[in-house]
């Protein structure tokens, strides 16, 4: 059953906040590639939204390296780098959440925001919003509400946590309100759209004008696959792995099929001995955002286990397989443009071969590519 579409604030709300912009104050916290492309977007907004009088610090958490988080890829984003890096990765669950906490509070204190804004649904999250709210600080979430109701995933914890100790909840879609007034939240509760689509918007003009990746692969625009897997619950399962590499071999045999391979994947796949089994799939490195942007924008079909390109997929209109089983983003599921799957290349096939046949409408469920202003007016208002 497709759900409704939803109707969403503009970006030119009067929100009345001339006077409490003059000692605004909000520090982001983000931890992860995806969280700083949202961030790039509602930045950007801040930036213009009150003429510099709302002041912005970014701490960036260091959750997850990434080779392409250089120099350059925060001039493809226009942001600045951030003002504060704090190098904690690659450690447990627990111990990495408390270790930022630990670090998060001291700049906290030290600068005293009036808001403390995090992303999405990463430890990182998680720990900015914990320590903010035993200081006082407001929380604010962009993509409250979610859930995939599989509490075995870790992300699934963080944001449900990360949305009962909010102050503001920026929910992506009219599902997302749903579930927050189901746990009793609707007190600071927005529906604003999702700022990924006015990230989608924005960028793929950029990455039109000056990408060049489908010229280096040699691939033709609409010919091709493209594909992403890293999630644990499929990377450190061998049987899953082992099924995800054949039916993406399966697929190259019938199209050209690009796989931009995780660190870990790849990591994974070597270990496993699985790297023989892929066939004629065209492995390559993550990314650079514009690049992956134009290999979304320019695919035939796209498979993937990151809640990030599914949307993604939706949002340039490309049909979608999801190696999960469940998945936050039920509007691309409903609508017809994503298929859940099993990695095992029987259903795999019938599933690739069942979407590039697929001919269903389009709904704007993401907002209007106004969600980033919206937000920005919400923040600046906040008392």
């Amino acid at each position: 059953m497709a759900l409704a579409i939803a109707s969403y604030p503009t970006a030119k709300t009067n929100y009345n906040h001339k006077e409490r912009l003059e000692k605004m104050r909000i520090t982001t916290i983000v931890g992860a590639r995806p969280q700083f492309v949202k961030m790039a977007t509602v930045s950007r907004a801040i930036r213009g939204s009150g003429g510099g009088a709302i002041t912005e610090r970014v701490i960036h958490t260091g959750q997850h390296y990434d080779h392409n988080m250089s120099a350059s890829f925060f001039d493809e984003l226009e942001i600045p780098e951030p003002d504060l890096n704090l190098g904690i990765s690659q450690l447990d669950h627990g111990a990495m959440t408390g270790r930022m906490m630990e670090m998060i509070e001291k700049d906290l204190i030290a600068h005293r925001p009036n808001i403390a804004l995090v992303y999405g649904d990463t430890n990182s999250t998680l720990a900015g919003a914990l320590a903010a709210a035993k200081l006082g600080i407001a929380v604010a979430h962009v993509e409250a509400g979610l859930r995939s109701w599989n509490r075995a995933m870790p992300e699934e914890i963080n944001r449900v946590l990360t949305d009962h100790l909010a102050d503001l909840l920026f929910c992506p879609t009219q599902a997302s309100v749903a579930n927050l007034k189901n746990e009793g939240i609707t007190k600071g509760a927005h529906l604003t759209g999702d700022v990924m689509y006015d990230s989608a918007l924005y960028y793929l003009g950029r990455a039109n004008k000056t990408s060049s990746i489908l010229r280096r692969l040699g691939l033709q625009a609409g010919q091709f696959a493209l594909a992403t897997i890293h999630r644990a619950e499929n990377t450190d399962d061998e049987g899953r792995l082992r099924a995800i590499a054949s039916s993406l071999s399966a697929l190259a045999g019938s199209m050209p099929l690009v796989f931009a391979a995780h660190p870990r994947t790849r990591a994974r796949i070597n270990a496993m001995g699985i790297d023989g089994i892929l066939g004629k799939t065209m492995v390559i490195d993550p990314a650079p955002y514009l690049d992956m942007i134009m290999l979304e924008s320019s695919s035939r079909l796209i498979i993937t286990d990151s809640g990030g390109v599914q949307k993604e997929a939706y949002f340039f209109r490309k049909p979608c397989v999801t190696l999960r089983n469940e998945t936050e983003w039920v509007e691309t599921v409903s609508s017809g443009w994503n298929r859940l799957c099993s990695p095992e290349p029987e259903e795999f096939m019938a599933k690739a071969a069942e979407a590039l046949r697929q001919n269903v409408e389009w709904a704007p469920f993401y907002g209007e590519g106004n969600s980033a202003g919206v937000i920005a007016g919400i923040l600046a208002a906040h008392g």
